[in-house]
């Protein structure tokens, strides 16, 4: 069996990344939110202002790098991590005239409702607060050692250190977590498959979704062939992601690759969401950790206590392969006794190679299709 990540491996992250930059940005100077600079947002950006956009809010990747680095491997948490720490830096300099009502906003759930209160009553400072997105890694000082899974709580810590009250708002449960995820699915699937899917209408109309423009890794006649070819070998092909099932088989089906692929082992963050609200105790599921991949592994009808019962590593892992371009995706399979091969189409492109060869990646590939060669030569 392999399985296999999407984004960095089959579809180009840029769009993803696009749409958390977007998502932060709006939560930030949209009316409808805290309204730093209300002209400064948009439903309808251009390309040169998506690239203006993104480089400032992930401060030239390097944001982006440093949480894919820590095993942040979900939009949705870049979302929730980039917007908590510029609204936690906006809090300390509303302290000094808003003390009582910062620590009233602090205690109770983040809401679009709170937010907007808070743009009223924080109007003066707002309107003159300048984010320092290029500080964000510098919030984490003396935590470098820090897991994905106190990183997704950890401005708790903070708040509680910067505010002298206890802080429980900033987690991945959070009310907060939920209103970023909604901001990017408007994002990413566009006004009228957000409604479709949601069951709700979009804030805002316009909203056309990166759901459609999405960009193969690899000419897709190329990936069809090896996907083909692998299947042709017996080998079973599934797929682990942190996209949602219906943002998967969109754009597989748009390029005529979806039924190339078992349906009964592809694992979505659709099933991690439903696995974690089914067993908090056990959130976060995401990647590094190697419920996505179980869950492929034993199929669709595998229900989630088995899944996170399957003893780790597999006694069958060496049979299994995962693909993926993250060191999410690498800790995932070593977790679970499985061989991983690394593309080099992520991210940071060819600068990850030397990660993969410290971490002691199996294979190292310029991209998917070079699986090919590595079946066609017996290497595996």
């Amino acid at each position: 069996m392999i399985l296999f990540d999407v984004d960095g491996v089959f579809l180009s992250e840029e769009r993803c990344f696009d749409a958390s930059a977007l998502s932060i940005w709006e939560l930030l100077y949209a009316p409808h939110f805290l309204a730093a600079e209300k002209d400064r947002h948009t439903t309808q950006p251009g390309e040169e202002q998506i690239r203006f956009i993104r480089e400032t809010v992930f401060d030239h990747d390097r944001v982006l790098d440093w949480m894919k680095s820590k095993g942040i491997n979900s939009n949705w948490d870049m979302v929730f991590l980039g917007f908590s720490a510029q609204l936690l830096q906006l809090l300390k300099t509303l302290v000094p005239r808003h003390k009582e009502k910062v620590e009233r906003f602090l205690l109770e759930p983040i809401t679009e409702e709170s937010l907007r209160s808070l743009a009223g009553w924080g109007e003066a400072e707002i309107t003159s607060f300048r984010p320092s997105f290029a500080a964000f890694p510098q919030l984490f000082k003396g935590k470098q050692a820090i897991s994905k899974h106190e990183l997704l709580t950890y401005f708790n810590e903070l708040a509680s250190e910067w505010f002298s009250i206890p802080v429980t708002q900033f987690s991945r449960n959070s009310s907060l977590w939920e209103l970023g995820y909604s901001v990017y699915q408007e994002w990413y699937l566009g006004a009228e498959l957000y409604r479709q899917t949601e069951g709700r209408d979009a804030r805002e109309s316009g909203k056309k979704g990166f759901l459609y423009q999405e960009i193969p890794l690899a000419q897709p006649e190329k990936i069809r062939k090896l996907l083909t070819g692998l299947r042709e070998q017996g080998i079973t092909i599934g797929i682990g992601t942190g996209r949602s099932f219906l943002e998967t088989k969109v754009p597989f089906e748009q390029l005529d690759l979806f039924p190339l692929f078992a349906e009964n082992h592809i694992a979505t963050a659709t099933d991690v969401i439903a696995a974690e609200e089914a067993y908090p105790e056990f959130a976060p599921l995401g990647k590094p950790e190697p419920y996505t991949y179980v869950k492929a592994y034993l199929g669709r009808e595998a229900e989630i206590s088995a899944c996170l019962r399957e003893a780790l590593p597999l006694a069958d892992g060496k049979q299994i392969l995962i693909v993926g371009d993250s060191v999410a995706d690498f800790l995932a399979a070593r977790k679970m006794g499985c061989d991983f091969a690394a593309t080099l189409t992520g991210l940071t492109g060819q600068a990850a190679r030397a990660k993969f060869e410290e971490l002691g990646a199996d294979f190292i590939l310029e991209d998917v299709t070079c699986l090919e060669k590595i079946f066609a030569n017996g290497s595996v």
